[in-house]
């Protein structure tokens, strides 16, 4: 292991998952798969199992992305974006995806190599790349009660699109 490593233990609780990878020398995600086929109906909020569990050490979490080729061919979205796995969380990862699809007439059965945006179920296969996890340090908030906050640091005003957009 080098130095920008770090070992996280993973128990496999189904059969025949993939473990996380990374695709590309150099990337912060690994790709996560899922452990069974789903269906994501039109307006459908599912959790994908992983048949992972982790032990994280303390000090980090894993946060869960979307994978971009998903969110930009398919109406599918991670809906909380991005997820956090915390160190003391020991029960099996899941990916919580919705389908934004309209919910349609039409039942034709679409995959996340579907292009184009359809709108429609998805089916998910096992071994289907559904997200990225990310590992993080999370270093410990300590709060410190002040008359003010206006003079500590610089106030640079506004929020909330406040800057406008362009």
């Amino acid at each position: 292991m080098s130095m920008n490593e770090v070992e996280i233990f993973v128990e496999v609780c189904r059969k025949d998952v993939t473990l996380p990878f990374y695709a590309k020398s150099g990337d912060a995600g690994m790709d996560i798969c899922a452990a069974e086929d789903v269906v994501i109906g039109p307006g459908e909020t599912v959790i994908i199992p992983t048949g992972l569990k982790v032990a994280i050490p303390d000090g980090y979490e894993i946060q869960v992305r979307p994978r971009s080729g998903i969110s930009y061919k398919t109406p599918l979205r991670l809906s909380n974006s991005p997820g956090t796995i915390d160190s003391g969380y020991r029960d099996e990862l899941g990916i919580i995806v919705s389908n934004t699809s309209p919910v349609s007439e039409t039942d034709e059965k679409l995959t996340i190599d579907s292009k184009g945006n359809l709108k429609g179920s998805y089916y998910i296969k096992k071994g289907d790349r559904v997200a990225q996890i990310v590992l993080q340090v999370v270093p410990k908030m300590v709060f410190k009660v002040v008359q003010s906050v206006q003079d500590i640091g610089e106030n640079r005003g506004g929020g909330f699109g406040s800057t406008g957009t362009k």
